[in-house]
């Protein structure tokens, strides 16, 4: 855009116009309402344009992935602590030698009991990317359009499910959220289909928009948002229903008593057959590839 005093001259030129009427003008071009809608940064972040951001939040990623032929997803949750040996094994080691300079510290040997439990789930970061394998061999061989799997695009699981595509050589999809905390997306992510999120509610939307299947492995309060905004959606007939597996006996066995759910009556005993329960990546695609041909359609 010219400078001030090119602008200035071509408006006295323009409108044969006195100093004055120029300074006038200007000020009308710098004003805030003159801006206009789709480049004025503060507008666009108004309350009063927040239906605006949510359409286009949604229409971003659909025309991505309507371009590139995306139809098909697995969706893959858990937890961004459960992470890779190494860096289990230095949060470990970490964590004892500052408990062991401070003993009387109890918050230092808490830290102690959490990194020895993150060290054990690490099994849950390597089951994801087998699985991640497991779909991204399948479909080269199987399924047309291709399966793709979809993750949060964050760390621990979400980058176990990438890095398992990866490895493969297949396209893997991240729907990240921007957070308090920076949160970057991990690198196993294709790189054109690496999507950043304001609002949680379409990011679900997405999620759930392709899904052929939901994997949750261990995981927190957003894994928990996830896998309970599906097993809801599913279980009052809002989308047409998909197989559902938590991975890890133990971890989901103890963090959710699902029989405790029904015996009290607030949720209805079939309502148990909306998910499965496996141990490892194996069983988990076994049970999806055997929800679709049990009633005989294709995954």
């Amino acid at each position: 855009m010219e400078n001030s005093t090119d602008i200035s001259t071509i408006i006295k030129s323009y409108y044969d116009a006195s100093d004055a009427d120029v300074k006038r003008i200007l000020a009308i071009l710098n004003s805030q309402s003159y801006k206009r809608a789709d480049v004025d940064d503060d507008f666009m972040d108004s309350d009063i344009a927040r239906p605006m951001r949510l359409q286009l939040e949604y229409l971003k990623v659909q025309s991505v992935l309507e371009a590139k032929n995306i139809e098909k997803t697995i969706v893959v949750f858990g937890g961004t602590r459960v992470i890779q040996q190494e860096r289990a094994d230095l949060r470990l080691k970490k964590a004892q030698q500052a408990a062991a300079e401070n003993p009387q510290d109890e918050t230092l040997h808490y830290k102690v009991n959490v990194a020895k439990r993150v060290l054990a789930k690490v099994k849950y970061y390597q089951q994801a990317c087998e699985f991640a394998s497991i779909v991204a061999r399948y479909s080269k061989e199987n399924s047309h359009p291709p399966l793709h799997i979809m993750t949060g695009g964050g760390p621990g699981v979400m980058e176990a499910a990438n890095k398992g595509a990866f490895d493969e050589g297949a396209d893997s999809i991240g729907l990240n959220i921007d957070l308090p905390f920076e949160q970057f997306p991990n690198p196993y992510i294709t790189p054109d289909l690496c999507f950043s999120f304001r609002y949680f509610s379409l990011r679900k939307l997405h999620f759930m928009h392709r899904a052929r299947a939901l994997v949750a492995f261990p995981g927190g309060f957003g894994t928990f948002d996830e896998l309970f905004e599906a097993l809801t959606v599913i279980q009052t007939k809002t989308i047409k229903p998909i197989p559902i597996v938590l991975v890890g006996k133990h971890y989901w066995e103890n963090a959710v008593n699902f029989e405790f759910l029904s015996e009290e009556g607030v949720i209805n005993p079939e309502d148990l057959d909306l998910f499965k329960i496996v141990e490892t990546a194996e069983q988990a695609w076994d049970y999806v590839l055997g929800w679709y041909q049990q009633r005989k359609s294709e995954i």
